[in-house]
Parts: C-alpha cells; structure tokens; sequence
C-alpha cells in the first residue's frame, strides 16, 4: 500500500495520555497509584446479588434496543427524584453501555461534518476524540483554577459562533472536581437559548459533591430539558465500572435518534448488567451515602497535605480528584509524573493528558484507600526536597 488505510479522522487522533503513561506505570512493580479513575469499593454485595440471582434464572438474552423497561422506568424514576426532571421511562430513557457509549450515541446523533462542539477543559480525555470521532470540530474554552475550574459564561460566550451546535459539560468534573454554582449555570443557560445552543450534560459524579453542596443539574432549569441530553450510569457513584451501564435521558425524538445507532452498533446493553442497575436503584443509596462520606475524609486530607507541601491546590467540591499546581516544582507536568513515578514510585497523571490547559498541574485521584494516599503523599514531600 502506498498510503496508510486508515481514515484520516481516525490517523490524526492522539492516542490517549492516560493510557500512554499508564503503560509505564504497568512496567514497574510496588506503584502506588493516584491516577486511575476508579472506586476502590467493590460493588456493594446486594448488587452483586442480583446479577447473580439473574444469572440463576436463566435471564441471558436480549434486552429491548432501549433497555430493560424496569430499569428504563427506575432510572427516570432517580432522575426526577434527584435531580428534579421528569422524564417518561418508555420513550425518553435510552440504557447504553457506559456513559461512553451514551456520550458517542448523542454526538453522532447530532452532529453534521463541521458543526462545532464547545467544551472546558480541564476535561476527561474522550471529549475531544469523540467529538472529531463524529466529524464535528471540538472547540475547548480553557477554565481557570482561580474560579475552581468552573466556566465561566462569559468564557463560553465568547467562543460561540455561527457554527456551534453542541455545548459539552461535565459538573462535577474529571479532572479538577469541579462544579458549577447555580447563578453560573443559569447563565449558560441563557447562552444556550439565545444560541440555540444543544446541551450535553455528563454528570456520572454528580452524585459525589460533598460540603453538603447542592448539584443543580442543567437539564432542570427553566426551558432546558427541551435542549438538553442528560448523561449519567453507574460506574462511579455505585462502584460498578466493570458493569459498563450507562444511560442517556432526552426528548423523545432524540433518543430515537440515539436508538437507531444504538440498535445497529451494539443493539442493547448486557442484561446482567441492567438487572444489577434496577437493584442500585432500589436499594443502593445508603452505598453511595457511605462511598461519599469516605471519600469527602480523603478529599480533606489530600488537599490540606498538597497545600501544605507548597503545591497549591483548590478544594474541589465534586468527583474524587484532586488537580494540585505544580509549577513551584520547577517541572513541567510530564517531568514531574515521570520523575514522581520512576523516583518514588507515586503515580500521578500529567495535566496535559486533560488538554493544553493542564499544564502546570496534576490529577491526583483519591478514590483510593486513605493509608495509601498517607504514605504517597509522604513521598511526594521527599521527592519535593530533593528537588
């Protein structure tokens, strides 16, 4: 072959920066890791249960395209009840695998070649490929830690063109444990009105915000939920990522929109996986209630050890991570995971991996024990004196 078979849209995407570090930390033995996203907490016994229990009678088959009409009908029934919209589980409610799944659905559904799509960054690395995935054209406006990372609607309002079709959040957010106060988000909302702006709202840790913060979600403001696609599942707040079970809630001819790519891509989610989430639903608040009590104490101490060892960084409201500045440190973000890593054997990610706007800083996540975290922040401080 003379030139390379592969699309040019797939060639020119970069592979992801959490994967490449990552398969350096794999090299090496004795790490104690800060970087990966996800809940140290086995998912609670009582879900487990149920999918077993599934498994036991024989519920191995095909679901419906949408999704199991139980767990279609439990999920509008959590959505409404805590994030104050109402929506009808049979035709607005789409169950897909993983948010992943349910964030590529929405964006091809929406997108024509060359429709923009605005997003903040610091973001969870997905976005921008997703978005450049479905031939539209990622726009990042940047957030700033002085304002908590949330955006600002002044920010957003200036990178709107007569091209924009699609705003990306993600509140609380991946990296920063961001979120965004009510007065804010109302004014992206009116952006988005005037705008004719459609919302994609990813809000997987909306249920771990802590300081007894209120999550306001989008979608339930005033004259949004006709705009906007409401992202959420059950990796995070339930500790079910292996699950892989998502699910997307829209006006009813999006998400038969949604559906069509859906039904002919993947046709449906696991039924194992579906009957486990109909259980969380039911009956796993008082899991999460306790996940986020443990990881609010690990979130306090993190941030007051980061600050105390001269690396600034902002109490993040939501989400398990924290995104300290480590400029101090003389390092770029890349020089000081590696030599974090190669030197202490702490793992921490680069900020870059999380777009330009990462620069100076590094993900740390706490959704790892608190022993842990002690001892790899005691080695941080080593590392910072002898450098």
């Amino acid at each position: 072959m003379t030139s390379s078979p592969v699309a040019r849209h797939v060639r020119d995407i970069p592979r992801s920066g959490i994967r490449d570090f990552f398969e350096v930390v794999q090299s090496m033995s004795g790490v104690i890791s800060l970087g990966i996203g996800e809940p140290d907490f086995v998912t609670p016994w009582h879900i487990r249960e149920a999918a077993v229990y599934s498994l036991e009678r024989g519920l191995t088959g095909y679901t419906s395209n949408l999704g199991l009409p139980k767990l279609r009908d439990a999920i509008a029934g959590y959505v409404g009840q805590h994030f104050g919209v109402q929506y009808d589980g049979q035709t607005e409610v789409l169950v897909s695998v993983g948010v992943s799944e349910a964030l590529d659905l929405a964006l091809r559904a929406l997108l024509d070649p060359g429709d923009e799509v605005i997003y903040h960054e610091p973001c969870y690395v997905s976005y921008s490929p997703s978005i450049a995935l479905a031939h539209g054209v990622p726009v990042a406006v940047q957030t700033e830690a002085a304002d908590g990372f949330a955006l600002r609607a002044e920010t957003l309002a200036a990178a709107i063109t007569p091209r924009s079709k699609v705003l990306l959040l993600n509140f609380p957010t991946n990296p920063t444990g961001a979120t965004m106060p009510r007065v804010e988000l109302e004014k992206v909302a009116a952006l988005c009105q005037r705008h004719d702006l459609i919302v994609l709202t990813d809000e997987i840790y909306s249920e771990l915000t802590y300081d007894g913060g209120e999550h306001v979600s989008i979608a339930s403001l005033p004259g949004m939920k006709e705009r906007t696609i409401f992202l959420h599942g059950f990796s995070k707040a339930f500790a079910m990522t292996g699950f892989r079970i998502g699910y997307a809630c829209a006006p009813a001819p999006l998400i038969e929109a949604m559906m069509k790519i859906h039904q002919y891509g993947i046709l449906c989610a696991s039924i194992t996986s579906q009957e486990a989430a109909v259980e969380a639903l039911r009956r796993g608040e008082p899991d999460v209630a306790h996940m986020r009590r443990e990881y609010e104490a690990r979130r306090n101490f993190i941030v007051g050890a980061l600050n105390d060892l001269g690396l600034p960084c902002h109490r993040p409201r939501g989400a398990f991570y924290v995104f300290p500045d480590i400029r101090p440190s003389g390092l770029t973000s890349r020089e000081f995971s590696l030599r974090l890593l190669k030197e202490k054997k702490v793992a921490v990610v680069p900020g870059t991996a999380f777009g330009a706007g990462g620069e100076g800083f590094v993900r740390c996540a706490y959704a790892t024990s608190l022993p842990k975290i002690k001892t790899a922040l005691g080695l941080v401080g080593e590392f910072l004196k002898e450098i």
